[in-house]
């Protein structure tokens, strides 16, 4: 998502939030209707190229974290979890040119996007068409707070990850939420939320705020969770 175009679109008023429950405490199942009213929203977003762009400055610290993190990509699998068009999968596929990236979306239109030599896979985040443990690196950014199944999301790319695998969330802070307003199925994490979920599974895990440029002081909005398995 760019979070630029929600905050100027549909405004900073805690008040327009479409609940004011805290989303760490909110449950919900993902099922069939609301899978299809995700993948519909998305499907009119795509349309949008000024605020749901196709390409992304590599300076941007999202992509700065994901590159650093995940070293030398040569003859590695990178699989780009709920990748829109494919913006971050373009920059990392022109970055390492041996790297093999699957970029994975529930939206059909969003992939019509995805550049040339990324694989597109339509699929839900909560249910990974892969065998255990394809991938040496996967990643997420702004997507898992669309999984509504969060648990599972999370599960889904521990499981598909290689041992000795590296894997990052870029998401938006809980105790930001309100900020502006969101759609009704979206959830923003806690810190320690996403490290228990990836302690689980993983070995190493640790947090850091991010800002969006290097420039820019981290204002809290943005963490990211990293992880070996």
């Amino acid at each position: 998502m760019n979070w630029r175009f929600w905050e100027r679109s549909r405004g900073k008023n805690p008040a327009d939030a479409p609940s004011s429950l805290e989303p760490s405490v909110v449950k919900a199942a993902l099922t069939p209707q609301l899978s299809r009213e995700i993948r519909e929203s998305f499907n009119e977003a795509s349309r949008d190229e000024e605020h749901f762009p196709s390409t992304i400055d590599p300076r941007i610290q999202h992509v700065q974290v994901l590159l650093k993190f995940f070293g030398d990509l040569t003859d590695k699998r990178v699989l780009d979890v709920g990748c829109g068009k494919g913006r971050f999968a373009r920059v990392l596929s022109e970055s390492n040119p041996r790297v093999a990236v699957s970029g994975l979306d529930i939206s059909e239109a969003m992939l019509t996007c995805v550049p040339e030599g990324v694989e597109k896979v339509a699929a839900l985040m909560t249910d990974l068409p892969f065998a255990a443990s394809t991938f040496d690196c996967v990643y997420a950014t702004e997507s898992l707070e669309h999984a509504v199944e969060i648990e599972r999301a999370v599960a889904e790319m521990c499981r598909v990850l290689k041992p000795g695998g590296r894997l990052v969330i870029i998401d938006k802070n809980a105790e930001h939420w309100g900020r502006f307003k969101t759609p009704a199925w979206e959830r923003w994490f806690e810190r320690r939320e996403l490290e228990k979920l990836l302690e689980r599974d993983c070995g190493q895990v640790h947090s850091e705020f991010i800002s969006y440029w290097e420039d820019v002081a981290p204002d809290g909005l943005f963490l990211a969770w990293f992880a070996v398995k």
